[in-house]
């Protein structure tokens, strides 16, 4: 039927009006009210962000959580900060993105056979999130995980995405142990219900501006992505 609501995007409504975590929906609402220098023209989204992309996608990339100035400001994942400067033009390289730069969430950013998610959807101050605002979020990533019925390929950015999808396989019953699953940039495993997973370095500044990750090793990533999920 026209106009009609997908379960992906009922689900991404149901995530934007959450209000689970008052420091997280404090410090959001906070950082959207005061702004940064640089921002004092934006309206910030300031509410948790959703994830984007194709809802038959057989890649995903689980991100941590939004930034305080890029996704709390823009309303979409990755965009408007370093860490989506980083990301957009290899997704773009790999063939995954429309286009090699996101500045908002009305910007025509189109993804091709991948959807951007987190373990976190809202900002977190020192983008540190506790083990109880990890917990409480988690369902809506076992949610998403049950609509994405093409999903093949999971690229976790960061230790902490990492853990995170371990802590799905955990609730859902596929694994009794995280033994053997060790985080290493390039590392790859399959899950028992038969899901692909590679770990790489997030693309935070920290990582990116010291070298720790360099645009060729993420591009890699990104074309293991395609060939593990037989997009090539």
């Amino acid at each position: 039927m026209d106009g009609a609501v997908s379960p992906l995007e009922a689900l991404n409504a149901r995530i934007a009006a959450c209000e689970l975590c008052p420091r997280l929906r404090e410090y959001c609402a906070e950082v959207a009210r005061t702004r940064r220098r640089a921002y004092l023209d934006c309206e910030y989204w300031g509410r948790p962000v959703p994830s984007f992309g194709d809802e038959r996608a057989r890649v995903m990339v689980l991100g941590l959580a939004p930034g305080a100035h890029g996704s709390n400001r823009t309303g979409r994942m990755f965009t408007g900060d370093g860490s989506g400067d980083f990301l957009f033009p290899a997704l773009y390289e790999a063939g995954f993105a429309s286009q090699p730069k996101a500045v908002s969430r009305d910007d025509g950013m189109k993804l091709n056979g991948l959807w951007i998610g987190a373990v976190v959807r809202c900002a977190p101050p020192g983008n540190k999130p506790t083990p109880e605002e990890l917990r409480t979020c988690a369902p809506w990533l076992d949610e998403e995980l049950r609509l994405l019925t093409e999903l093949r390929v999971v690229v976790c950015l960061g230790k902490i995405a990492f853990d995170g999808l371990l802590a799905y396989a955990r609730r859902s019953g596929q694994l009794a142990s995280r033994t053997g699953f060790i985080f290493a940039h390039g590392a790859e495993f399959t899950l028992p219900a038969g899901l692909k997973v590679i770990a790489s370095y997030h693309p935070s500044l920290q990582n990116t501006n010291t070298g720790k990750l360099t645009r060729p090793m993420f591009l890699a990533i990104f074309k293991r992505a395609r060939e593990m999920a037989g997009l090539d």
